[in-house]
C-alpha cells in the first residue's frame, strides 16, 4: 500500500474512531440531536477505511448495510424497522461470504460452538417472545438466526471476527430486550451502541487480516513470491549450469 493510501486509510480510521467517541458521549448526555447526526456517519468511515486497505468489496458492502440499518431504525416505526433489519441481515450475507471463502473446514471446534450459539439463539428467542409484537415475532426470530449463523461463521475465521460476531449477536439481543418491553439498564442505546461500533470494527479487521493473508498466499501460489516454485526452478538450473562448468573435460 502506498504512503497516501496507508494515510488516508489510517485518518479514515481515525475518524472513526472519533465520531464513536462523539456518538457514544451524546448517548450518554442525552443529545439526541447530535447521536442522530452522528450515527449514520460511523459504517462509512469504517467503510473508507476497508476500502483504502485493499478490503473485498463483500467487506464494504456489509459496513454500508450497516449504515443503511443504522438510518433506518432511528426513523421509528414498525415498517422502517423491519426495512432496517432487511438492510443490516444483508449485510450479514456478506460476512456469511466473506467467513466461508477465508474461514478454516470447520471441525470438533465448530461443531461444539454450534451447539452453543443455537442453544443460545433458541432461548433468547423463546424469552423474547411473548414481549414481542405480533407482527415482529417472526421477523426478529429469522433475523436472530442469520444474526447467530455470521457469528458462528466468523469463529472459523479470525479470533478478532469471532469476537465481533459475538459481540454484534450481544448488540443486538439488547436491541431486542428494548422492543420486548424488557427492564433496561440506565442509557440502553449507549450499550447498544458501544458493543455494535465494536462489534463491526473487530469483524472488518478480522476480514482484513483474512483477505491480506489469502492475498499473499495466493501470490505464492501463483510462483510470484521470491519463494515460488518458478524462483526455485530457476535457481536449480543455474546450480546444475554451474557444477557442469566446472567438471573436468574427458
Amino acid at each position: 500500500m502506498s504512503g497516501n493510501r496507508e494515510r488516508a486509510a489510517t485518518a479514515a480510521l481515525a475518524a472513526f474512531g472519533a465520531t464513536a467517541v462523539v456518538h457514544l458521549s451524546a448517548l450518554l448526555a442525552g443529545a439526541t440531536l447530535l447521536a442522530h447526526v452522528t450515527k449514520p456517519a460511523l459504517m462509512p468511515l469504517l467503510a473508507a477505511h476497508a476500502l483504502l486497505r485493499g478490503g473485498p468489496p463483500l467487506l464494504v458492502g456489509a459496513l454500508l448495510l450497516g449504515c443503511g440499518g443504522d438510518t433506518l431504525l432511528q426513523v421509528g416505526g414498525d415498517t422502517v424497522f423491519l426495512l432496517g433489519m432487511g438492510s443490516f441481515a444483508a449485510g450479514h450475507v456478506c460476512y456469511l461470504l466473506l467467513f466461508a471463502r477465508h474461514g478454516r473446514p470447520g471441525g470438533a471446534r465448530t461443531y461444539r460452538l454450534a451447539a452453543l450459539y443455537a442453544a443460545a439463539w433458541l432461548t433468547v428467542v423463546v424469552l423474547l417472545w411473548p414481549g414481542l409484537d405480533g407482527e415482529l415475532r417472526v421477523p426478529v426470530a429469522c433475523y436472530s438466526l442469520l444474526l447467530t449463523a455470521m457469528a458462528l461463521g466468523a469463529t472459523r475465521a479470525r479470533l478478532l471476527s469471532g469476537a465481533g460476531g459475538a459481540l454484534f449477536l450481544l448488540s443486538d439481543t439488547l436491541l431486542a430486550s428494548g422492543l420486548a418491553k424488557w427492564p433496561q439498564a440506565p442509557a440502553p442505546q449507549f450499550w447498544v451502541m458501544l458493543t455494535y461500533i465494536a462489534a463491526q470494527w473487530l469483524l472488518a479487521q478480522g476480514v482484513l487480516l483474512c483477505h491480506g493473508g489469502h492475498r499473499v498466499r495466493t501470490e505464492e501460489e501463483a510462483g510470484r513470491s521470491p519463494a515460488g516454485p518458478s524462483t526455485r526452478r530457476g535457481s536449480d538450473q543455474l546450480r546444475t549450469a554451474a557444477r557442469a562448468s566446472t567438471m573436468p573435460k574427458p
